[in-house]
């Protein structure tokens, strides 16, 4: 079986304290998001300007890596323009039908936010050109020659298009969005109030340089922050009275094997495997996945974003190399 190579810490199925999770970082008030500054201002501009004309805003399509807050800005957006959001996924939206069903009950300026658009069928997708564009369905009726075509007028609403696939996207559907956003990583000190705000949720007795090493161990993501803030309350609540302290987030996460700069087990598994079976490489892609047994979508999805930002692989033309910050941070010594 694929091993899950580069994979945040294990995640439990969701309970009533993931909601509460959810709620903390899918604020209710544009001002309290935190990070996302120039993405927030743009779309704040965007707003502003379709609610003094009384119109519907432009369809946009936010993209990036998961865990960074596009279903939170697609929710506040909706808030903002005091109109009502439909949620739904590029699954669900199976059928030609599905779409149909759901654009024919929107309300005039609605939102209707599409996670994982790039996973549309192809017939979807094209249905939905003329929608974005013109707000008219055109629906086939019957097949073969007695098949006929009826257009039907849909009121003005905004979609909301979230991917982390931003290349699966065809050009003429890229196209007919008049704003994309990518969002980015979160710095610790963006991240820091975040924290902050579940921790007073969930009844944490945690100082700020504790909080301060869990946003720094986060990966730049507000959903892994949380999910290490639920594994040091744990922690904590067995091994130290529930008082937590930066050297109990470093148990805590030493015991998870989540090191100071976020990475897991899997992670130093990656580049170890590039530094001593590849020697450091450049080693391609699918070599690298043959020798880790992982698939390539999840190295380059899931486990080789976050070391390039933080500089500890680079791509080249001839394959991936790791850097002189991978060996110091395995402690080892670069070949000579």
């Amino acid at each position: 079986m694929p091993s899950s190579v580069g994979t945040p810490p294990p995640q439990p199925p969701p309970d009533h304290e993931d909601e509460k999770l959810l709620k903390s970082l899918r604020v209710t008030d544009w001002e309290a998001f935190q990070g996302q500054g120039r993405v927030k201002k743009s779309l704040y501009i965007l707003i502003a300007a379709a609610k003094k004309r009384e119109d519907a805003i432009d369809h946009v399509l936010l993209y990036g890596p998961p865990g960074l807050g596009k279903t939170t800005l697609s929710h506040l957006i909706a808030k903002q323009l005091g109109v009502n959001i439909r949620t739904t996924s590029g699954t669900a939206l199976a059928r030609t039908g599905d779409l149909a069903a759901v654009l024919t009950n929107l309300k005039p300026k609605d939102v209707l936010f599409v996670d994982e658009v790039h996973r549309l069928p192809k017939p979807v997708e094209e249905m939905l050109y003329s929608a974005m564009e013109d707000y008219v369905l055109d629906i086939v009726i019957g097949k073969g020659p007695s098949a006929r075509t009826v257009r039907l007028d849909l009121q003005p609403f905004t979609l909301i298009g979230a991917t982390t696939r931003f290349g699966l996207l065809s050009g003429p559907f890229r196209d007919r969005f008049g704003v994309t956003h990518r969002v980015e990583y979160y710095r610790p000190r963006e991240l820091l109030t975040i924290l902050e705000q579940a921790a007073r949720q969930l009844g944490v007795d945690i100082d700020k340089p504790a909080i301060l090493d869990i946003a720094r161990r986060a990966r730049g993501t507000p959903r892994i922050a949380l999910t290490l803030l639920k594994r040091v309350r744990d922690f904590a609540q067995i091994e130290r009275d529930s008082q937590v302290s930066a050297e109990v987030v470093k148990e805590a996460l030493n015991l998870h094997s989540v090191d100071e700069l976020g990475l897991t087990a899997h992670d130093r598994l990656f580049l170890d495997t590039i530094i001593s079976k590849h020697g450091g490489g450049p080693v391609g892609l699918s070599t690298l996945a043959a020798t880790l047994n992982e698939d390539t979508i999840t190295i380059e999805e899931v486990v080789e974003p976050y070391l390039l930002q933080v500089s500890l692989i680079k791509k080249t033309p001839q394959g991936r190399v790791a850097t002189p910050a991978a060996y110091q941070h395995l402690g080892l010594k670069p070949a000579s």
